[in-house]
């Protein structure tokens, strides 16, 4: 019998509907209410951090945090190719290049061995983008940081509740920045975070946040901010979602554990690795990359995945291969090969919350069918 199983499918087994009916019994549904700061002192507290500052999205997040570095004109930011375009349209819209870094073979994030080769006098600032589960490699980074003074900016946005080293994701550097997407460990449908220590960075996040408003006198700006604002209803979801934490980052332990058991030794297939020697895999998806034993590329087997009830999704497309950078004279020339078979071979597989054993356990027969095809 075939099954429909959706890439992603959040589960809301918790107060959700609760505090979501308090805002609506308050009236409190606008970005004033409680739960708003709730959910920003929940997030800091998570993550070891001071303040928290909640967003409308986590590419806002993005955008927030590297205008409220402040960094000079034209300065370049070292950051992965092999990530989501917010990262660096954040930078150039910031006014700063983004300079680009290969992937790790094995653990699919910025290879950090390749940071230090590409640190120059315009050097400002390095974007860390913890991708799929396995955080970056934080200490050599944050070492190289110290010794060049660059800001250190910590995309945490599909890590939540990983720790690197023993040190939560998200406590890393200047500001870190989170998505709360319907596929994130919290979801709040769409929303965002920034958290930081700094004080006066906490300030300048929270007005560019609100359109910059003067502390004195409401509608008189100075500068000119943005409303990106979260609403109180979004971050009653956030404190709900975020008081079951554990029990979540368990189940998508339980479900890489399992797509693991049943998916080695699969001839074609690269499973994400289950541990590193600083992390333990949080599986925020089950990404699969295919070697060259398998005739075509990740497309050709996520249709024929989608044809047998089996959502999917493709791995990013590097920045320096995305048409819109191409068009601005970004990254000519520039090739990145580890990235680029990523982005040519790599898919993941169904891993919401949601997901059951049954799911599961088909999910991977139908894999294995599709490589036996292909193989």
């Amino acid at each position: 019998m075939m099954l429909n199983v959706p890439v992603n499918e959040p589960l809301f087994s918790g107060n959700e509907k609760k505090y979501l009916n308090e805002c609506i019994d308050t009236g409190w549904i606008s970005s004033e209410g409680p739960f708003v700061g709730r959910f920003e002192t929940g997030m800091a507290d998570l993550c070891g951090r001071k303040h928290g500052i909640a967003v409308c999205n986590g590419s806002v997040a993005l955008d927030v945090a590297l205008q409220a570095l402040e960094l000079p004109p034209n300065s370049e930011v070292i950051m992965p190719s092999f990530t989501i375009i917010s990262c660096a349209s954040a930078i150039i819209r910031a006014g700063c290049t983004p300079v680009l870094i290969d992937s790790d073979a094995l653990t699919w994030n910025m290879d950090v061995s390749q940071v230090e080769s590409k640190v120059t006098s315009k050097t400002k600032a390095i974007m860390a983008v913890h991708l799929y589960g396995l955080p970056v490699e934080m200490q050599p980074l944050m070492e190289i940081a110290a010794k060049y003074d660059l800001k250190v900016i910590e995309d945490a946005a599909e890590e939540i509740g990983q720790k690197c080293d023993g040190i939560p994701c998200g406590s890393f550097g200047n500001v870190s920045c989170f998505s709360f997407y319907p596929n994130k460990h919290v979801t709040t449908g769409e929303g965002g975070m920034i958290l930081c220590d700094d004080n006066e960075l906490y300030e300048k996040c929270r007005s560019l946040r609100n359109l910059c408003f003067i502390p004195e006198r409401r509608f008189v700006h100075r500068e000119l901010g943005y409303n990106f604002r979260i609403s109180n209803i979004q971050a009653a979801l956030g404190v709900a979602q975020l008081e079951k934490i554990e029990a979540t980052l368990r189940k998508k332990r339980y479900i890489g554990a399992r797509y693991q058991e049943l998916l080695n030794g699969v001839k074609g297939l690269q499973l994400p690795l289950p541990k590193t020697v600083y992390a333990e895999n949080l599986y925020w998806v089950f990404g699969i990359l295919l070697d060259e034993c398998i005739s075509g590329d990740a497309k050709e087997f996520e249709k024929r995945l989608q044809a047998r009830g089996v959502g999917t999704r493709p791995f990013f497309w590097p920045m320096h291969e995305q048409p819109v950078f191409q068009k601005q004279g970004l990254f000519s020339g520039e090739h990145y090969p580890v990235a680029e078979n990523l982005a040519r071979k790599g898919f993941y597989i169904p891993s919401g919350l949601a997901l059951t054993d049954e799911q599961i356990e088909y999910v991977a027969a139908q894999v294995k069918a599709v490589v036996e095809e292909l193989s």
